[in-house]
């Protein structure tokens, strides 16, 4: 933390430098951007800097802040359609779009501090092309630098297209939801027709707290729990093609349906009878997957069931590899098997894959396919899930695809959103920090 407080220190004062002993060129860089390289007959450059400068504030001014201006209200005219019995059409007013407001709000605000990076920037390049000047050394022509971009500067062209993706595709998006979740954007909210707006911390008060009308604080314990346990005991999921797990999962979930074969096959058999019998089953067959309690030890059984083949051949490989010489010794010294295990197999093996059970908790947190594909069928008899939209069997993941796709509660699944980031962020945190934090890779050698 105090190395970025530095960096970021320095870098302000960089630009606070070149402000400061900079020459005419400098200074005329605050005002037009392609000043400085003007001044030292880089007349390309100078101009795809201006007319930089000239489209964001073209961007600025003409589009992105009319939508700014309005992300405090999120808009306050409502849509109305009049029909006019001159025209026979209906004439719609000037409506305001709150989810339009707050999409370009915020890309008018990333691009505002873009724009202020790259002004802090060019200040600075400026600045050490008066340098280079004063000192007699060699500036670069635009062809030049453009050559550079594909040998000694060959990573920025490469991680250009890339960077641009992951902030269209990932940055925004992220915050979009975000702000969401502090609105009450739903189904009774739903642009253009009816515009939402901020509601500051009350969805995540309904998350937490309870009461006789909201009951998401009821499905939420309940489901958290369900999430972590379903982590830590799915560890050992299925690796392998997306679409052989897709067909792998929709197989099983017919076969262990209500009136699928392995009910029947059990039927057949007298086992749903003898449940009946002692009270384990209510009804002609066994709720697999239909009923809370059953269906939770299925879906882990199930997950289980198609990714231990996966699973022992990576623990195989990893405890063939443990270094004789280090159980041997161990051996020599007096430790037993218990002592060996402990102090020397277990710390390798969490070494080695740690970084890989980790990554399986997470996926599992997300694991959206097992659960979706084996329990979307059924439906629940608890009127607090029912709701809060939610089944005794989801997973935070979901039960935020049931709020969106099914229920429109956009504002609700924002917040689990944010929960599942939340928890996802800590517990990579604390397991890297213990288990492959410090000087272990030479001990482990």
């Amino acid at each position: 933390m105090k190395t970025f407080l530095n960096a970021v220190k320095k870098y302000f004062a960089d630009f606070g430098r070149a402000v400061a002993k900079g020459d005419i060129w400098c200074k005329l860089s605050l005002i037009i951007l392609g000043a400085g390289y003007f001044g030292r007959k880089q007349i390309i450059k100078g101009i795809l800097m201006t007319a930089l400068e000239v489209i964001f504030f073209l961007f600025t001014g003409l589009f992105s802040i009319n939508y700014i201006k309005d992300l405090n209200t999120l808009g306050t005219v409502q849509y109305e359609a009049v029909f006019d019995p001159l025209t026979m059409k209906n004439t719609v007013n000037d409506y305001d779009n709150s989810l339009l407001i707050l999409l370009y709000g915020i890309v008018g605000i990333l691009v505002i501090l873009a724009f202020i990076l790259l002004y802090i920037s060019n200040m600075k390049a400026v600045y050490r092309l008066q340098l280079m000047k004063e000192e007699g050394e060699h500036i670069n022509t635009f062809g030049e630098d453009v050559k550079s971009l594909f040998n000694g500067k060959f990573y920025i062209t490469l991680l250009t297209l890339p960077s641009i993706g992951v902030i269209m595709m990932n940055i925004i998006p992220i915050i979009f939801m975000s702000c969401v979740a502090f609105t009450n954007y739903d189904m009774d909210h739903m642009p253009p027709n009816y515009l939402f707006t901020w509601v500051g911390l009350r969805n995540f008060k309904n998350m937490f707290t309870g009461g006789t009308t909201i009951t998401f604080s009821y499905a939420f314990v309940r489901i958290l729990a369900w999430t972590m346990i379903w982590a830590v005991t799915a560890r050992l999921r299925p690796v392998g093609s997306r679409w052989s797990q897709f067909v792998t999962l929709l197989l099983v979930s017919k076969m262990f349906a209500d009136h699928g074969i392995v009910n029947t096959w059990c039927s057949n058999i007298g086992l749903t009878g003898f449940l009946k019998d002692i009270g384990l089953v209510s009804g002609n067959f066994i709720p697999f997957l239909s009923k809370p309690g059953w269906s939770h030890v299925m879906i882990i059984l199930i997950n289980i069931w198609v990714g231990v083949p996966y699973q022992m051949l990576s623990a195989t490989g990893i405890l063939m590899n443990i270094p004789t010489d280090q159980l041997e010794s161990a051996r020599i010294d007096g430790a037993n098997k218990w002592q060996i295990f402990w102090k020397i197999t277990m710390p390798y093996v969490l070494f080695i894959c740690g970084p890989s059970l980790i990554q399986s908790v997470i996926a599992n947190i997300n694991n959206f396919n097992v659960i979706y594909l084996l329990t979307s069928s059924t439906a629940t008899a608890n009127m607090a899930f029912a709701n809060s939209n939610a089944k005794e069997t989801d997973l935070l993941i979901t039960w935020l695809f049931t709020l969106t796709n099914d229920n429109s509660n956009y504002k609700m699944a924002s917040v689990i959103g944010i929960i599942s980031f939340v928890i996802c962020a800590l517990l990579t945190l604390l397991s890297y920090t213990r288990m492959i934090s410090g000087d272990k890779e030479e001990v482990y050698q």
